[in-house]
Parts: structure tokens; C-alpha cells; sequence
């Protein structure tokens, strides 16, 4: 009899156990998005990572891909999720490659880890200007590039601009290349970043941006390089003093979709798509560099501001000519040359 009751009691108990973890599943558990690709009725979900938040021209540029593609037909949702909220850059890309986000639109620097040849990018000190970046990515050799993506099991639509990159930090201006010495110096996980900042003398120190303003608020570090709207959008001007125009980096971002999901649409399905990639990224390098200008304003009313002379950045190009050589063993001679090739056929 006593057996009888404890069975009872037990499966009374566990009764209650399931109607409480079925009870949560109206309390907060699912988050925007989380139904994965299913959309209402017909509808497929296309969901956008950028690490960015959403005050950057690159959400600009994905609200107006939103826009372009949602006009032209109804067989899409396309959701936006911006400061990291589903990955950073890498873990996204990684996420296409599994088949659990749609598209991504990360910096070229972390694609480095996919693919080594795109580190040619992060070459320093030589794309002089946009226009020229334009020429390059825009044209033969940008086409190349994003080829190089389908053995990746991705799609490369459309390149974007992140812009040229600065140098802030909170210790001292930073005019010449010897003001560097010593300085802690956040950079991407990325080894040419790195060995540039080591050969011009600074201490690279590799870190998730998603981690950033707290080092530089703790002094964790000195100082980081980003270009002038991250790091106006970012408020970096509440922890950094000193910042100084060595525009010594051009990035890129690249519209990227899963392979596999890609293979998958219409042909008009896919057309709507790239057309849409390519219009929002026209839409993103022009914003950008009305929001660079704005923000350098801004910036300069917060920091302490140093324009580095010509005759200092050519001190700062000869401290980095042997990344450039160094970096021949990675990426290969042919990209390397043909990048540099591009760039002087435009200058």
C-alpha cells in the first residue's frame, strides 16, 4: 500500500514538473527572430547581422536593403539586427556557413579566417582615397574577390564601405610615427592589423569590439583605430582624449548570404536580391562619408585633434613596407600584386 501511495505522489509530482516548463513558454522565452527562416504564410525571413549599432551608416544601408527588397515583392520579411545581437562578425559568418542566419555584412579584416587572400584589404597605407577604393572593389579585380566566397558556402553580393581608419587614445597626441612607442593599441584578431601597429612601434592588442569601450573606460588600453563614424556612434569620445587622421587602413564591409539558401530562390527572387545588395550599398558609401565628415566635426568639439603632415605619413608608410613584403607569404603574390596594380592603375 505504502509503494502504492509513493508511485502516486511521484507522478503527481512530475505532473506538476511538466505544467510549469510548458507554463514558460509565454514568458519572454523567444526573442525577434527567433522563428528561424519561417515567416507568416509564404513568407520567408531573411535576417541581417551587423555588428554596428543603429545609429551607423551600415544600418542605414541594411534598413534601406529592407526597404528595396520588401517594395519589389512580398515572398520576403527582411529583419535587421544590429550591435551584435545574434553574433559578431566571425561567429556570424560562421552561422551562414551552417545554414542558421541569411546574411551577414561584416568588415573584410575577419575574413582573413575563411579566407587569407582577403587580408590583402588590410594592407596599410595604400588606398589613397574612395574614389580609388571604388575603382578597385567596383571593377575586375573586387569581382575576383567575392568569387573566392562560393568555396566557403557563401555569396558575396555587393561591397559596402566601413570607411578608413583613425587612431584615438586617451595617453597622448599622436602627430608622428615615434608617438607610437609604448602605446596599447586595440586592433582587430587579425595579423597584418597587428604586425602594422608592432612595426610602428605601438603594443596591438587583440580584442571583440563588443568589448572595447570597457577596456578603454577600465584603461585596459590606450587607445583603438576605427573609422570616424564608429567611433563617434560608439561615444569612444567619452573615454579618448587624443585623436589623429592617419587614415592608415580602407575597409570594406561585403554583403554576404548563405550559399546554400542563395542556390535555393528564383532566378527574380535572386535578382530583387542583388539588385537590392548593390543599390543599399550605394546608398551605405554615400551616407558614410557624409556621416565621416559630420563626425570628425563632432569628434574634434570632444578630442583633441592631429592631422598628420605628408612628410609624417611617409615615415609611417616606410615603418610598415616590410608588413607589405612579410604578408606576400600569407595572401600570395598574385593578389598582392594585383591589388597594388589595381590601386596605381586608379590613382
Amino acid at each position: 500500500m505504502k509503494r502504492k501511495w509513493s508511485f502516486m505522489i511521484m507522478v503527481f509530482i512530475l505532473i506538476l514538473v511538466m505544467a510549469a516548463c510548458g507554463g514558460g513558454d509565454d514568458e519572454g522565452g523567444e526573442t525577434e527572430g527567433s522563428e528561424g527562416n519561417e515567416a507568416s504564410g509564404d513568407q520567408q525571413n531573411l535576417r541581417i547581422s551587423i555588428g554596428v549599432n543603429d545609429s551607423h551608416p551600415e544600418y542605414e544601408g541594411a534598413v534601406r536593403f529592407k526597404e528595396l527588397v520588401e517594395e519589389q515583392t512580398d515572398d520576403f520579411n527582411v529583419e535587421v539586427y544590429h550591435s551584435g545581437q545574434i553574433a559578431d562578425d566571425r561567429a556570424a559568418v560562421e552561422m551562414l556557413q551552417l545554414g542558421t542566419l541569411e546574411i551577414t555584412i561584416p568588415s573584410t579584416s575577419p575574413m582573413v579566417n575563411f579566407i587569407p587572400e582577403y587580408g590583402v584589404f588590410d594592407l596599410p597605407f595604400t588606398i589613397p582615397n574612395e574614389e580609388v577604393a571604388d575603382q578597385v572593389l567596383d571593377g575586375e579585380f573586387g569581382d575576383e574577390m567575392l568569387d573566392m566566397l562560393e568555396d566557403q558556402g557563401l555569396v558575396g553580393l555587393a561591397w559596402w564601405e566601413n570607411g578608413f581608419r583613425n587612431l584615438t587614445n586617451d595617453t597622448r597626441p599622436v602627430e608622428s610615427v615615434d608617438d607610437l612607442n609604448g602605446l596599447n593599441v586595440r586592433t582587430m584578431e587579425n595579423d597584418i592589423h597587428m604586425d602594422a601597429w608592432s612595426a610602428m612601434g605601438a603594443n596591438p592588442t587583440p580584442m571583440a569590439f563588443t568589448e572595447l569601450f570597457t577596456a578603454m573606460q577600465q584603461g585596459t588600453i590606450d587607445g583603438q583605430e576605427n573609422p570616424y563614424p564608429t567611433i563617434e556612434t560608439s561615444n569612444y569620445d567619452e573615454v579618448q582624449q587624443y585623436l589623429s587622421g592617419t587614415n592608415h587602413v580602407y575597409t570594406p564591409f561585403v554583403f554576404l548570404m548563405d550559399k546554400e539558401l542563395w542556390d535555393g530562390f528564383t532566378e527574380e527572387q535572386q535578382t530583387i536580391i542583388e539588385e537590392a545588395a548593390l543599390e543599399a550599398g550605394e546608398y551605405n558609401r554615400e551616407r558614410n562619408r557624409e556621416v565621416a565628415e559630420e563626425s570628425l566635426e563632432t569628434l574634434q568639439e570632444n578630442m583633441e585633434y592631429s592631422e598628420i603632415s605628408e612628410e609624417e605619413l611617409e615615415r609611417f608608410r616606410e615603418s610598415v613596407e616590410p608588413v607589405i613584403e612579410n604578408s606576400r607569404t600569407d595572401l600570395g603574390d598574385e593578389v598582392v600584386d594585383r591589388y597594388l596594380e589595381e590601386i596605381e592603375k586608379h590613382e
